[in-house]
């Protein structure tokens, strides 16, 4: 697949000239309205209940569109948002300590290693301070001081505290927040849900996205449902890693079926690594578990300065220990962004300082946090965490520290979108970590949350109101060849699955997919190595179209071919992936080529040659499109954390 052209530019169009502070109300004012006694006659599909999809059919179904919403678990809060842990960002600046849009404005695209859009990363800025009132309105119990106001912590990559929480379950407050709205608007008949039902195609017609073709995963049946717009909030697709802090459910078949009816896929390769998860333990997890971000606030990172020190943790004295980010990056310390923290770990480890098995950990000690603040005060902050951890490891937190490691959490790329959250085909919206966005190559601690409501209670509602007016919607017959096209394609491709009756079983094509990208594309990159993957994904592609076996049938709960359908689409995804990170011959955020660092090992941008989004149009041979990237406010430098 390293056969791909490169296309014309792409640009987006929908963003507002002008001052950036005014950008987002000169989009929206300029944007068409639809009268509420007409929104009643459209029916507008969303798939996904996560944060992002939640909120979107809430709002939508509140303004009076008829809402069609999908999601694979028996119920919406079930949705992955729910394992957020640590906050959410927004610059309130309640602390007096200089925070302001501008300012958040600035770290998350400074964060993103200066590769994302400067008009949608100030927008979501502007709407931060709306979604804390939105959730507070809602009866998110966020934390608050002794005074009454909300309270708020740090997160990394920044030098104020601008993170709201609760506790360690500010996602699954947020979601059930969102919940109680889009349950509301369910009781009332403004959204019909279809929970235990995946999307498995996108229906195109006429050049616009027109509807979806689904399976109910309890009985099998494949329906078609036709709309006049279409919303994904689907996700991102880190599982295909196999290995990371997802939710098994997780996965990217919404997305990559869209990519291949025609939506641009964009900066696959900008996946990001959570330095703060528990290290594996064996072959046999088929998942990590993330330790928040928040930790950091008040944990310290260290290993023993010396190599494969065997002596318990608390046996090392503090001359022989070395707190390593704090004396590489003195002016954040442990709280430097994820990007840098993961590499760093991943060095003091590949250099024999690692600690726990295998030699792949770090500790984050709270000893100094409870002799200074008490253990019950770190108790109030952090003690769902440190119970989660004890149940995992069977080690008390209180007492020797916590083992942590990289691992994969979150992808900063996805469908490309313009400003209004639209992706190459109209009428199809992608939002949350659906879409690429927002968060360039390395995205900032607590502003996944922040993204996925933003999109969801503010952007989508306002731009999908001026698609809605500007277009008329001739009604689609279900004999329609695009539909019955797409209805087709999806019972061939089940029946193709359960008809192969091979040996092997999906898990094990998906871990070999996973170790392969891990290998080769995970924490750092190189050409020979991403080539070498490049080589090999074509051939485990065959062998699991050739030996893959799944039991049962279609007509049935069969939890074995809804494997089968999305690891055959990460086999797909991941050679898209591989490619993208081979073309792009620098290091920024996430994506790491050892052949591009500076001498201290950090990551070397090159502006001139790849100060761009890559959006690739799906084929046999891929298409590059680059979105060329203007920074009026922001010049990108060298990020320096020191």
């Amino acid at each position: 697949m390293t056969n791909y052209t490169v296309g014309e530019p792409i640009a987006d169009t929908q963003a507002p000239a002008g001052p950036i502070e005014d950008r987002w109300d000169s989009r929206r004012f300029g944007a068409k309205l639809v009268n509420p006694a007409n929104r009643r006659r459209h029916r507008i599909i969303v798939v996904g209940t996560g944060l992002a999809g939640a909120s979107a059919g809430a709002t939508l179904a509140e303004q009076g569109y008829h809402v069609v919403q999908f999601c694979f678990q028996d119920s919406p809060r079930r949705a992955h948002s729910v394992a957020a842990q640590g906050g959410i960002n927004a610059a309130k600046n309640y602390r007096n300590d200089g925070d302001s849009v501008y300012r958040l404005f600035y770290d998350t695209v400074k964060g993103g290693d200066f590769r994302s859009r400067e008009s949608n990363v100030y927008r979501l800025a502007q709407v931060s301070t709306q979604i804390i009132d939105q959730a507070v309105a809602q009866g998110v119990p966020f934390a608050r001081e002794y005074g009454g106001l909300l309270d708020t912590r740090s997160f990394g990559g920044v030098q104020v505290q601008r993170t709201f929480y609760a506790r360690g379950q500010t996602g699954q407050q947020l979601l059930l927040g969102a919940y109680q709205a889009l349950a509301r608007q369910i009781d009332a008949g403004g959204v019909e849900m279809h929970p235990r039902t995946e999307m498995l195609d996108l229906i195109v017609s006429d050049g616009r996205a027109r509807g979806i073709v689904a399976r109910d995963l309890v009985t099998g049946e494949v329906t078609t449902h036709l709309a006049d717009a279409v919303v994904l909030a689907t996700g991102g697709y880190g599982n295909v890693f196999y290995l990371s802090t997802n939710a098994k459910g997780s996965n990217a078949t919404a997305i990559w079926r869209a990519h291949k009816r025609g939506a641009y896929f964009a900066n696959p390769c900008f996946t990001q690594i959570h330095p703060t998860c528990i290290p594996r333990s064996g072959e046999h997890q088929s998942k990590l578990t993330l330790m928040s971000e928040s930790l950091r606030n008040d944990g310290r990172i260290w290993v023993p300065k010396q190599p494969r020190d065997p002596r318990p943790p608390r046996e090392i004295p503090e001359s022989e220990r070395d707190y390593y980010l704090e004396r590489m990056y003195p002016s954040f310390g442990n709280l430097v962004p994820r990007d840098i923290a993961s590499r760093a770990a991943k060095n003091v480890c590949d250099a024999g300082f690692g600690v726990g098995p295998g030699g792949l950990g770090v500790y984050l000690d709270f000893a100094d946090a409870i002799e200074r603040m008490g253990r019950p005060a770190v108790e109030a902050k952090y003690g769902n965490l440190f119970d989660m951890y004890e149940r995992i490891t069977a080690e008390n937190p209180y007492e020797v520290p916590m083992r942590i490691y990289p691992a994969i959490h979150y992808t900063m790329g996805g469908l490309w979108v313009d400003y209004d959250l639209q992706s190459t085909v109209p009428g199809l919206f992608v939002i949350g970590e659906a879409n690429f966005s927002d968060h360039g190559a390395n995205r900032l601690g607590a502003s996944a949350l922040m993204q996925g409501l933003a999109d969801g209670y503010f952007v989508l509602p306002a731009t999908l109101n001026d698609y809605i007016a500007r277009s008329s919607f001739p009604a689609l017959d279900p004999a329609d060849p695009a539909v019955a096209q797409a209805e087709t394609s999806v019972r061939d491709r089940l029946a193709r699955l359960l008809s192969v009756r091979g040996t092997r079983s999906v898990d094990s094509f998906h871990r070999e997919l996973g170790h392969l990208m891990w290998d080769h594309c995970g924490m750092s990159r190189t050409a020979e190595g991403l080539r070498k993957a490049l080589d090999r994904i074509p051939e485990l592609r065959a062998e699991f179209w050739r030996d893959v076996r799944v039991p049962g049938t279609g007509a049935e709960l069969n939890q074995e071919l809804e494997k089968a359908g999305r690891v055959a689409d990460f086999l797909e995804l991941a050679e898209l992936l591989l490619l993208d990170a081979l073309v792009r011959e620098e290091s920024c955020g996430g994506h790491f080529r050892e052949e591009h660092q500076t001498e201290d090992g950090e990551a070397q941008r090159d502006d001139e040659r790849f100060s761009y989004v890559s959006a690739w149009e799906y084929g046999e041979h891929p298409v590059l499109h680059q979105e060329f990237l203007d920074f009026e406010h922001v010049h990108p430098t060298q990020r320096s954390y020191t």
